[in-house]
């Protein structure tokens, strides 16, 4: 194989770090929406839901671009990545494209709804956003097991996803995303909703810390690069530390500040995303296909590159000016209008 060029080289791991970021982004946004919904289980009064509804309402779409750029940008940067993933991830990756249709359907059409027939779109939010959390997390976690292929084809038989690592992933980020949309309402919300999420945040903190730690132990024993990748004081030290230091400011923040916690648990997200990241590098299919052998052509990656580098400034810009537009509380009496503080 000839010896890559510094360009070609740089366009690759550029690229890597263009998916990354969106796929980073998807979940921190997204993966909140979603939490929200889960949460509907917990707050049944329906005052409670209209509010929680009403704070998805002007941004859960937006977000949903991040998921979009995320796959689009895997197929031109890494075609060969894609090709081996999705023909692994048939079912797991259409279950969440379906419960995602199911969840923007009822946040757009719970409220129009008859009082009585409204329970069917709770379901399908509730569900809807259960599902999507877990089938992510699955794909997640097979990703991060290792998928069987020769290089350029997957030679699995479709159902190493139903291992029990995936699935554990799938709950623990169901268990994530719920402590995300739990910092959302407490931060978007004001009086018995805003109290009962400060409860459920101090509950799922120690669970959410929890399940990661266990995911890092049980990563580091899938294969010996992840070990020793993990093992390496001068990133994961100084990671570790700061996620203890993350999790006692968000411990101590949940009892009297609304956006301090969102903040924090967003943080959280950022440094275990970046702990799997340095597991798993410089692979794009976990373990052996790499950054390099899983490229498109340097012009292809050039080109789409140069898309990024518009589309992800401007699809930033509109997320802030969506959070600006919308920010403040959320009060139910108001049946429609969002008002700010």
């Amino acid at each position: 194989m000839p010896e890559l060029t510094f360009s070609a080289a740089v366009l690759q791991q550029l690229s890597a770090a263009a998916l990354a970021f969106s796929v980073l982004i998807y979940v921190l946004l997204d993966g909140t929406d979603l939490g929200v919904g889960m949460l509907y289980a917990f707050n049944r009064a329906e005052d409670d839901r209209h509010v929680m509804t009403l704070s998805l309402l002007p941004v859960w779409d937006g977000n949903e671009t991040w998921l979009v750029l995320g796959g689009g940008g895997l197929l031109a940067l890494f075609p060969a990545a894609y090709a081996i993933m999705l023909s692994a991830l048939y079912l797991p990756v259409f279950l969440m494209l379906l419960a995602l249709i199911a969840r923007g359907t009822a946040i757009e059409y719970r409220d129009r709804a008859e009082p009585r027939k409204r329970w069917v779109f709770d379901l399908m939010l509730m569900g809807g956003s259960a599902l999507a959390a877990v089938s992510q997390g699955v794909i997640m976690g097979t990703f991060i097991q290792g998928i069987p292929h020769d290089g350029a084809r997957y030679t699995g038989d479709g159902w190493e996803w139903l291992a029990i690592f995936p699935l554990f992933c799938g709950l623990a980020l169901m268990a994530g995303y719920a402590l995300l949309g739990t910092c959302w309402l407490v931060w978007r919300t004001e009086g018995l909703l805003q109290t009962r999420s400060r409860a459920h945040a101090r509950r799922l903190g120690p669970l959410a810390l929890a399940l990661v730690a266990l995911l890092t132990l049980w990563t580091c024993g899938l294969h010996e690069e992840y070990r020793r990748h993990l093992s390496d004081l001068r990133l994961s030290l100084p990671a570790g530390l700061l996620l203890l230091a993350v999790a006692g400011g968000f411990w101590r923040a949940s009892v009297r500040f609304a956006l301090l916690p969102l903040c924090l648990a967003l943080a959280g997200v950022v440094l275990v995303f970046a702990l799997l990241l340095l597991a798993v590098y410089p692979a794009v299919i976990p373990p052996r296909l790499s950054i390099s052998a899983a490229s498109s052509p340097p012009l292809s990656q050039g080109f789409m590159l140069m898309g990024f580098a518009v589309l992800i400034p401007v699809t930033l810009a509109y997320n802030t000016f969506g959070f600006w537009v919308f920010r403040g509380k959320i009060r139910g009496q108001a049946k429609g209008p969002l008002s700010g503080k």
